[in-house]
């Protein structure tokens, strides 16, 4: 009996059954349901407050709000972030759990210690987002207004001079031995614990290395002087501040960067979609400005972009590394 066409219409429609907020066909095949349709974890590897975390809710806030589910921002820190970067290489690829990384532990700590994780082999990089450059800073009364007079002030004091930094292997840190190595000069390295800038302020440490959003505030109050900005190009958060590279070492950048990763094997359409709101919030106006203000800038880089800054920080800072001596304690 042939059946009308209507009813044949019918009856392929009704072959189709929804599972578990899942399409089923008729030949047993499901389609994905619609990503995310419940809480996402963005994993931060440092403590509630850094600059890492901040740039991290202003992310969570705005992929909420495009989503409709909560993106939470899950702070857990350790050993330069790398504690975090773990946990996200081991959970489940669903997409589910993402990692708003920053490069110490993902192209610094690789080597240094012998992490549990590889950050090409166990993650998917999603998209540069920000950067943000050091700044080289001297008290008030130091006479060194440039980093050529930094320079010469130590070759003239071999060994008297020091330099403060938020610890042992963090990006300042390596900033720190470059600029020594490629000066041909020698400094003290003294680490703290985080963003202590006390005895640069006091006047106890000539010289401090501090991240630009940390050190910004001191500098446009007056209470510090910069003489060096670690990116290659002057940043937009502080146009008038020279860079290391401008003042006779071309080349020269040592910068942080956040940015989007997830564990390997994250479905590519979601990884698509977490790279396409970003780059919508990194286009918008009024959020450049808020990334200015903190002394960001804007990367905006795609997936092959980040992990090919990955692949060439990861031998560049190894090489630094390995002419200071640096060493960990772990």
């Amino acid at each position: 009996m042939t059946i009308p066409l209507p009813r044949r219409r019918l009856l392929a429609a009704g072959s189709m059954a929804t599972i578990g907020g899942a399409t089923a066909t008729r030949h047993g095949a499901r389609a994905q349901p619609v990503w995310p349709n419940r809480p996402v974890r963005l994993v931060v590897g440092f403590t509630a407050g850094s600059s890492t975390d901040v740039t991290a809710r202003i992310f969570a806030q705005r992929f909420t709000e495009a989503w409709g589910q909560p993106v939470v921002v899950e702070n857990i820190a350790g050993n330069s972030g790398a504690i975090g970067v773990d946990r996200v290489a081991k959970a489940a690829p669903d997409g589910y759990t993402l990692m708003w990384a920053a490069n110490a532990a993902i192209t610094i700590l690789p080597s240094l210690q012998n992490l549990p994780f590889d950050p090409l082999k166990d993650l998917i990089s999603i998209g540069r987002t920000l950067s943000m450059g050091s700044l080289v800073l001297v008290h008030n009364d130091q006479p060194m207004r440039s980093i050529a007079e930094l320079v010469a002030h130590a070759k003239a004091n071999p060994g008297k001079l020091s330099y403060g930094t938020p610890g042992v292997g963090t990006p300042q840190h390596i900033t720190g031995e470059m600029l020594c190595r490629q000066a041909g000069i020698r400094m003290e390295h003294i680490p703290y614990r985080g963003a202590n800038m006390a005895d640069v302020l006091s006047g106890v440490l000539p010289i401090g290395i501090q991240n630009a959003g940390a050190a910004m505030p001191l500098v446009r109050d007056g209470r510090l002087r910069c003489i060096g900005v670690t990116s290659l190009a002057r940043s937009a958060a502080a146009p008038d501040l020279p860079t290391v590279a401008e003042q006779g070492f071309p080349g020269f950048e040592a910068t942080s960067w956040f940015g989007l990763m997830a564990p390997i094997g994250t479905p590519p359409e979601i990884t698509r979609k977490v790279h396409a709101e970003a780059m919508k919030v990194l286009a918008d106006q009024e959020m450049r400005a808020k990334f200015s203000s903190l002394g960001l800038d804007v990367v905006a880089g795609t997936p092959e972009e980040m992990r090919a800054t990955i692949a060439a920080d990861i031998p560049k800072w190894a090489k630094v590394i390995a002419d200071a001596g640096i060493q960990t304690s772990r």
